[in-house]
């Protein structure tokens, strides 16, 4: 158990031992959830809508850019 302080702005600072649990570090970003009157903190993982195409070049090896495109675009 950590017990920490809240600043006069309305922060806090997590004690490091919580950090390394958490896997977060500087300008990463938690989220405080209330579950059956407590509250969880959980770290946030936000996705770029552009994850989703890591990788996709790889399968389109040799096929022409245009015809690439259009896949892409749904035609």
């Amino acid at each position: 158990m950590s017990i920490t302080k809240i600043t006069s702005k309305g922060q806090i600072t997590l004690p490091r031992e919580i950090r390394k649990q958490l896997g977060v570090g500087p300008g990463d970003k938690v989220e405080f959830k209330e579950l059956n009157g407590k509250f969880v903190v959980e770290k946030k993982i936000e996705y770029s809508p552009f994850d989703k195409y890591v990788g996709y070049l790889k399968k389109k090896r040799g096929q022409e850019p245009d015809v690439i495109i259009e896949e892409l675009r749904g035609r």
